[in-house]
């Protein structure tokens, strides 16, 4: 009989990086790679690091690498996928490769991007641990707990009732379902830029609730709940790592900083 200490280590999650990017990329082309997540840092790709988290966790059986690899990455993926030029079609493809490796039944996948090396083991932990039993989940981190980290790290904050958020680099979802909600994504994400269309897919008095910071984060649950036609969820995390990502040098420099030794 499996003792109850084993059941709550093994693994019950599967995971895809999102390891790809723009090929034209300016940063990652000043430090001599295709891709930002190839950026060494400490020694070894950007990446490497968040794989090295997400092993280390303890709750993670397989991972699907979605973008170019090094030997360094290769030693610890179970799947490698061709960058597919967009960030959803690189997650269904990442998706598409850990069922065929073959998921089981109720398993949930973790979705992390890869440029987020300050990510350490226990973070993934607490994330998965924590998550709430929905069809997607998404980790988000206050204002202040961003400061007390990393001072004068500039993030882009979202205001509601009850607090300001950034946005996680990680997020959690029902494979079972992306194809219910996937086609919806794609709209919503595609209007971001269009303030009109956006109105119109999340409705204006949503939206305006949202710009003067009167929504909660309750009632933008249930909105976008019901704009995917899936139950989704807001996890706050006291983690600043897991939306802490790496777009310039100063970042980089950051990332060195705050790296535990090795």
């Amino acid at each position: 009989m499996t003792p109850p200490e084993a059941l709550v280590t093994a693994p019950r999650w599967s995971a895809v990086v999102l390891g790809g990017g723009d090929p034209g990329d300016a940063f990652a082309a000043a430090h001599g790679v295709s891709v930002k997540p190839l950026i060494p840092l400490r020694g070894q790709p950007m990446a490497a690091h968040v794989l090295h988290a997400l092993r280390g966790s303890g709750r993670v059986g397989r991972v699907a690498y979605v973008g170019p690899t090094t030997p360094e990455i290769d030693a610890l993926v179970d799947a490698r996928v061709t960058d597919h030029g967009s960030l959803l079609a690189n997650l269904e493809a990442g998706v598409q490769a850990l069922q065929t490796l073959g998921l089981a039944p109720g398993e949930r996948v973790l979705i992390a991007t890869a440029d987020i090396p300050m990510l350490q083991a226990a973070h993934v932990q607490d994330v998965l641990d924590a998550a709430p039993d929905a069809a997607l989940v998404y980790p988000v981190v206050r204002r202040e707990t961003c400061d007390a980290a990393y001072p004068g790290v500039k993030r882009t904050y979202v205001r509601v009732k009850g607090g300001t958020f950034t946005g996680g680099n990680l997020f959690l979802l029902d494979p079972a379902l992306i194809g219910q909600f996937l086609p919806r994504l794609r709209e919503v994400l595609a209007a971001r830029k269009a303030p009109l269309k956006l109105a119109g897919l999340i409705g204006p008095g949503v939206l305006l609730r949202l710009l003067t910071g009167r929504l909660t984060v309750q009632k933008l649950e249930e909105k976008v709940s019901e704009i995917l036609g899936v139950p989704a969820r807001a996890l706050i995390t006291p983690h600043a790592a897991v939306g802490t990502d790496v777009d310039k040098d100063s970042d980089l420099a950051l990332a060195e900083r705050h790296l535990p030794p090795t």
